[in-house]
């Protein structure tokens, strides 16, 4: 079957976001991130990028990916929003390595590598993580709990001299790497982490034969 991306990419000169995580699961709270970075940088499209395994994530606490992908396909119905198995078809274990691959198709159209601020503050333990800022502007949305962690992490240090103010962030898809912006943002309950622990933590079905 012909995958959207892999076949079209994107429409020369359009504004995208990459949204790459392991949305384990997906939640209101992803989705509340992308309509914002949408309205405030302008964008055309968000390309959600579900990530087969997170190199950095133990794989017993991560959820089927089939059921990952399903569960981000039904969560959203925004027509600007495009959930992929890029990353799985590329068969690629870092984001530095999905760049990489997908290179021709970084050159058709004005791309923003977009991430929250749980994930910013410990970017610098990504493999080849300088490779990423390198090659696309970022923009990095607040977490409740973790704007002091992002803003002083060893990344937003190296990459001090070209943080944007928020209210120019409509510019940065324009703008050559490295760039990067911090988005202050109405912040929401929702957390994976918090899911998966009231999902361990609920008590099991009773049985009906076992009555």
């Amino acid at each position: 079957m012909a995958h959207p991306i892999l076949n079209r990419g994107p429409v020369d000169g359009q504004r995208i976001g990459l949204f790459g995580g392991s949305f384990n699961p997906p939640h209101r709270g992803h989705l509340a991130v992308s309509v914002s970075a949408l309205r405030r940088i302008k964008l055309d499209w968000i390309w959600w990028l579900v990530s087969p395994q997170n190199p950095l994530k133990d794989p017993n606490e991560i959820s089927d990916f089939a059921e990952r992908l399903a569960a981000a396909r039904a969560l959203v119905t925004h027509p600007r929003i495009l959930v992929s198995d890029l990353e799985q078809r590329l068969g690629t274990r870092t984001t530095a390595e999905m760049l990489d691959a997908i290179e021709p198709i970084l050159r058709r159209g004005r791309f923003v590598w977009i991430m929250g601020a749980d994930s910013f503050a410990g970017l610098d333990r990504w493999n080849d993580w300088r490779d990423i800022p390198a090659r696309l502007p970022l923009a990095v949305l607040d977490r409740p709990g973790f704007a002091q962690a992002a803003l002083t992490s060893p990344a937003a240090r190296t990459l001090a001299r070209w943080r944007l103010h928020e209210t120019d962030a409509a510019c940065l898809p324009f703008l050559p790497p490295p760039a990067w912006v911090f988005l202050r943002q109405r912040h929401r309950p929702e957390s994976s982490t918090a899911i998966r622990r009231s999902r361990q933590s609920a008590p099991a079905p009773l049985n009906p034969a076992a009555k």
